[in-house]
């Protein structure tokens, strides 16, 4: 969960002092490793799952700290970074035996704990995905920031690291997002299912390249997160989302390399984990401080493992996802892998059939090949890795021997048998192996994971509705499945009659405006702007300057009566027309945070049948009497089946007494 106890630097000597702690416990730890210290002959495992919380029009829910004062008898339940998330961490168990199936218990437990409070105290729902469907730029402002001091630094000091500039996110994949952003709080789209495997100092520089050779194949069969701001991105998006969302990086001539706060690594771990440490205390700032007053060196004199807290406080900024950590649970220092590419989803069962193909595989490799630098180049297992964040189980992979295989093929004829065998190593209960895998094995055969079930059920919703009533329908489907318990691979996709509870008034503006929109400029000609919108058949067409900023709006009427009063003037040689000649300079506009009714009552006020979305003086898209037309005809098309319901079960009704009164 984080050290809560954390502040922003505000000197120079709270700096000095920060970093001279650091540096103390990094020698304490290489003294501890050097010494052997650290406890041995055991392996446990644990999970952090992170969720989403939805409100009951499948938006993010804000009320996280309302909750979580409902739950407070529970210590296992706990914030995340923003006011829509919570986080539940499970015991650490012992690898063998029935510790898969006992953590799926639990699991299930904590989150029905949850999901039980959350329901019946605040009308909320719980959701278990990488990322929220029906996220929304504007959800991603610094006023949903949970209220508590570490959050509040971590995010004033990655703010201060930009010099001015903004964040910016670039994917592509079916479509493409291009946007500006003004806080790092994009990191709190992603929510994951976090595993933990204790690690003996000894073999962590093997275990901690088989993870990162691991990251590929894993990911691809768990992805699920594909959609984000209702476009189609990467089948992780996850992935370069976290990146993107904490880098501070700023643009040069050169070609010097500079690392992201979020990275893979850059290369092969050799001796220990020291290397780690070292390398992203030399490359990173620190970014945030605590108040210490323990000394690492006069704790081991004491015989006490020592907190190492400057370390963990200076480790949980950087974000590396296979992340090593120490820790001193039951009084003995200890050393985990953090795997932190499995998305959170979408359902239990689905989440711990991905953590015992990591666990198993983990060991079976370290089983049957020992040391994977001697079967493989890391370029390649950092290149797997970018392919399985970019296209999933649809992605092709190179493994041992420089052979290139299909994600599929990968896990059924190689990863699956190495789980498969690792699990059995540690005396994992067999019917556990197989009901685990098997989820695998059966997404593998089929095809099929989250991300493309994702991106399958809002292309086919997106074709019939708008788009977020599409999101909305899917948030739906995946909660309902949730609840079920049913595997991903075993879902069917949802249809708009799935969704029972919709509310377009609360829309804001940016849900439903038009984004793919072409404009003009003011020194265009008018035959120009005639023919264009001709061709995409549209009836307004906004006047743009060279840096995206609106300065005016054309719509047909005005092209009719220029031609009109051209063709009656019958003058040769005339002088072309251009747009700024016959424009609606300064028109109404709207902002993207606007609500639906807003928009609505700014066109009725001017009688106009378009309005401008502009933010910060620049065109964001366009709203349309159209767009309104179309959530009229879905309210009317969706009461007209639930009347349609209602009958049916009133007849139903009548048909059953009538059978009633003729037993009688």
């Amino acid at each position: 969960m984080g050290e809560q106890k954390v502040s922003q630097l505000s000197s120079k000597n709270q700096l000095n002092d920060f970093m001279q702690h650091l540096l103390n416990d990094v020698q304490a730890l290489e003294y501890m490793l050097d010494n052997e210290m650290f406890e041995t002959g055991i392996k446990r495992i644990g999970a952090e799952q992170e969720m989403c919380l939805v409100n009951e029009y499948w938006k993010p829910a804000t009320n996280a700290m309302e909750i979580l004062k409902d739950l407070k008898q529970y210590d296992w339940v706990e914030t995340e970074l923003a006011r829509f998330n919570l986080e539940t961490n499970l015991e650490p168990r012992v690898f063998t035996k029935d510790c898969l199936s006992k953590m799926e218990q639990e699991l299930d437990t904590n989150l029905n704990i949850i999901r039980k409070v959350a329901k019946e105290k605040h009308n909320t729902e719980i959701l278990l995905t990488g990322i929220m469907p029906t996220l929304r730029k504007s959800d991603l402002g610094m006023h949903n920031l949970t209220p508590k001091k570490r959050y509040a630094a971590l995010m004033n000091a990655i703010n201060s690291q930009l010099n001015g500039n903004t964040y910016e996110l670039r994917l592509a994949g079916i479509d493409e997002l291009l946007v500006k952003h003004d806080s790092p709080l994009l990191e709190a789209c992603n929510t994951s299912f976090q595993v933990h495997l204790q690690v003996e100092p000894k073999n962590f520089v093997q275990m901690y390249n088989i993870a990162q050779l691991l990251s590929g194949p894993v990911m691809a069969v768990a992805a699920n997160s594909p959609i984000l701001f209702g476009k189609r991105l990467w089948h992780e998006t996850r992935i370069a989302l976290f990146q993107q969302a904490l880098d501070t990086r700023s643009k040069h001539d050169h070609l010097r390399e500079r690392s992201p706060r979020v990275t893979f690594g850059n290369g092969w771990l050799e001796e220990s984990i020291m290397e780690i440490y070292r390398e992203d205390i030399a490359r990173f700032r620190v970014l945030i401080s605590s108040d210490i007053s323990e000394n690492a060196f006069d704790m081991l004199k004491n015989n006490k493992p020592p907190s190492l807290r400057a370390l963990q406080v200076h480790n949980g900024t950087v974000y590396r996802w296979n992340r090593p950590c120490y820790g001193t649970g039951g009084g003995i220092p200890h050393l985990r892998i953090e795997c932190r590419v499995l998305p959170a989803g979408p359902t239990v069962i689905d989440e711990m059939a991905n953590a015992a193909l990591w666990l198993g595989a983990m060991e079976g490799i370290a089983i049957k090949y020992g040391d994977v630098r001697k079967h493989i180049g890391f370029e390649d297992v950092r290149d797997n890795f970018v392919k399985a964040a970019r296209t999933g189980i649809d992605s092709k992979f190179t493994w041992f021997g420089d052979q290139k295989i299909t994600a599929c093929d990968l896990l059924l004829k190689e990863i699956i048998p190495l789980a498969r065998l690792g699990l059995e190593a540690q005396g994992v209960d067999k019917i556990d192996i197989e009901r685990y895998l098997n989820v695998i094995g059966a997404r593998a055969k089929k095809h099929m994971n989250g991300a493309r079930w994702t991106l399958r059920s809002f292309t086919s919703l997106a074709k019939k509705t708008n788009k977020d009533e599409a999101v909305s329908i899917l948030t739906a489907a995946i909660i309902q499945n949730q609840k079920t318990g049913i595997p991903l691979h075993e879902w069917k996709e949802p249809n708009l009659d799935d969704l029972k509870k919709y509310e377009p008034y609360n829309l804001i503006v940016e849900e439903f405006m038009n984004t793919d929109i072409i404009s003009v400029q003011k020194d265009d000609i008018i035959d120009l702007v005639a023919d264009m919108m001709e061709w995409r058949n549209e009836q307004y067409m906004p006047v743009e300057n060279s840096k995206g900023q609106l300065e005016g709006l054309i719509d047909v009427r005005m092209l009719l009566k220029h031609f009109s009063k051209q063709k009656l003037s019958s003058l040769e040689n005339k002088i072309p027309t251009t747009v700024k000649e016959i424009m609606v300079k300064n028109p109404p506009v709207i902002s993207p945070n606007a609500t639906i009714g807003e928009a609505l009552a700014l066109m009725e006020k001017h009688k106009i049948g378009c309005l401008p979305v502009v933010q910060n003086g620049e065109l964001a898209g366009l709203i349309t009497a159209m767009n309104f037309l179309q959530i009229t005809n879905r309210l009317i098309n969706r009461s007209n089946r639930e009347m349609q319901l209602v009958n049916t079960e009133i007849k139903k009704e009548k048909t059953s007494k009538k059978k009633s009164k003729k037993k009688k």
